[in-house]
């Protein structure tokens, strides 16, 4: 049986919570969790790695179990999310690592790669987007409307997305077996985005948004120079992120494994186990991860 342990720490002030799994001498794996959820979506991951692999997974600030400050006593960024990240694994003591990203971890994982290019041993990205191509525009028009210009006009599109009919879409969206996904996924992240003031910084994130746009060149010549490994296993049916923004890694990791599953945005709910699969073979083939020790 696998131990989970449930932390907090602060940072710069704040109260971070994580989950954490696995033994600590063991090769580290970052998990960052996307929009609007939190760690728990690795909740069902991590006891399928944690024999192998020392499992870190924070709660972004703003998000899950980790403190909340309002917007207007912090100001929500994808850098200041990473600051916090950055801060937290230093802490743990973490200087060698693979990150697994989906949807925000991603831009949270890029920025740490691109900081620290020498702490990332291999990147896992699940319907984590890094190139244009994997934009759906369907979904993401309203957001680049509203990041052009706030106003009565805009702001109501980009709100419908903390709805709790808007985060079960999330869930549902794509999935060919809808009996597969808990409903208590799109209730517990509904809960916690509603939270009082918490509207507020979603809004902000959106808006922030279009820095990581602006980061992808930057991104992509990180790939090409340093040819990290990748793994990109996706939701091919995903409406945020489709399966182009996965084949688009090849572009620039021509050694990119990129594996398509029938599923949507949240992969883990309907294909834990390929999933699981997948990373622990891609992981176990890191010549930084092979031996025994190894961080």
């Amino acid at each position: 049986m696998t131990d989970i342990h449930y932390r907090h720490r602060v940072i710069d002030g704040h109260e971070l919570f994580y989950r954490e799994a696995g033994d600590p001498h063991a090769p580290a794996l970052v998990l960052l969790h996307g929009y609007p959820t939190s760690s728990f979506m690795f909740r069902n991951l991590i006891p399928l790695l944690a024999d192998r692999f020392h499992l870190i997974a924070p709660d972004h600030l703003g998000f899950g179990l980790s403190a909340a400050p309002s917007a207007d006593e912090f100001e929500y960024s994808f850098d200041a999310l990473t600051d916090l990240t950055e801060a937290l694994l230093a802490d743990l003591g973490l200087d060698r690592y693979a990150i697994y990203v989906q949807d925000y971890g991603a831009p949270i994982g890029w920025r740490l790669a691109l900081r620290r290019p020498e702490a990332i041993t291999g990147i896992i990205t699940q319907n984590g987007n890094a190139y244009e191509e994997g934009f759906v525009d369907s979904f993401w028009q309203p957001v680049l409307d509203y990041q052009r210009a706030q106003n009565e006009r805009t702001e109501p599109a980009v709100r419908a997305a903390l709805s709790r009919e808007a985060i079960r879409w999330q869930y549902l969206h794509g999935v060919d077996t809808p009996s597969l996904v808990d409903p208590e996924t799109w209730r517990h992240d509904h809960a916690l985005i509603s939270r009082p003031g918490n509207d507020r910084i979603q809004l902000a994130l959106f808006r922030d948004y279009a820095t990581n746009v602006d980061m992808y060149p930057r991104l992509h010549e990180f790939f090409r120079t340093s040819q990290v490994p990748l793994l990109a296993v996706w939701g091919e049916n995903d409406e945020i992120f489709g399966p182009d923004g996965a084949r688009a890694f090849r572009r620039d990791l021509p050694d990119a494994q990129i594996e398509l599953l029938p599923g949507g945005h949240f992969l883990l709910e309907s294909h834990l186990g390929p999933v699981a699969d997948l990373v622990r073979g891609f992981l176990t083939s890191l010549p930084a991860l092979a031996q025994p020790g190894a961080r």
